[in-house]
């Protein structure tokens, strides 16, 4: 037999990074993303850390840097404690195996940004 995965994508709104370790000590190592739900509130939606090139990686780190912040993006549920926050200006696309009941996606991967979509713009499915 094939084991066969459903696999979906999204676009989500990019909100912040978390800074890697090992192999990525000192740079980005995962998107922090969320999803705006129904009235436009943006919901975190978890973070991505598979499907980057070397060079994606550095380049998201030099489109990120001057998007920084203070202030988290998202309502209500928060993402981890080390989130380096951004302002939510970046679209990016992801797969996902499936969305668990609190809102977060399982297991993302990254498949690159969209320049044609706006944040604000962006729907869940």
């Amino acid at each position: 037999w094939v084991k066969v995965k459903n696999v979906s994508s999204t676009d989500a709104v990019v909100g912040g990074w978390l800074p890697g370790d090992g192999g990525r000590a000192g740079r980005l190592g995962a998107l922090v993303i969320g999803i705006p739900d129904e009235q436009g509130t943006l919901r975190y939606a978890g973070r991505v850390g598979t499907g980057f090139t070397q060079a994606e990686l550095a380049r998201l780190g030099g489109l990120l840097e001057p998007l920084a912040t203070a202030a988290s993006p998202f309502e209500g549920r928060q993402p981890p404690k080390l989130t380096r926050f951004v302002e939510p200006r970046l679209v990016a696309r992801v797969d996902f195996n499936e969305r668990t009941h609190a809102g977060t996606l399982r297991q993302p991967s990254y498949k690159g940004l969209r320049d044609d979509v706006a944040p604000e713009d962006v729907r869940f499915g």
